[in-house]
């Protein structure tokens, strides 16, 4: 199993992230389902690596299905939406 670091994320219209990445690596950007897949099977981990402190990417089940998130700080926001655009 692979750490990856995740430095960017992509958006839809609605703000929904849709991709995660990182520019410069070769297994970037991943699709949502995809790094969904990745982590429900244990295949790689996602992380994002925020000046204060580390965070692990997580699959979590919402109303409209599943979604990547990371919680950085103690607010209800996906922390995701805080990465600049891949």
């Amino acid at each position: 199993m692979a750490e990856r670091r995740v430095t960017h994320s992509r958006k839809n219209r609605d703000g929904d992230i849709t991709a995660i990445g990182t520019p410069i690596q070769y297994w970037s950007p991943r699709a949502k389902a995809d790094a969904i897949s990745d982590i429900e099977l244990r295949i790689h981990t996602y992380y994002v690596q925020w000046p204060e402190k580390r965070t692990e990417i997580r699959v979590v089940s919402g109303a409209t299905g599943k979604y990547l998130r990371t919680d950085r700080d103690n607010t209800t926001r996906n922390n995701l939406d805080d990465l600049p655009d891949l």
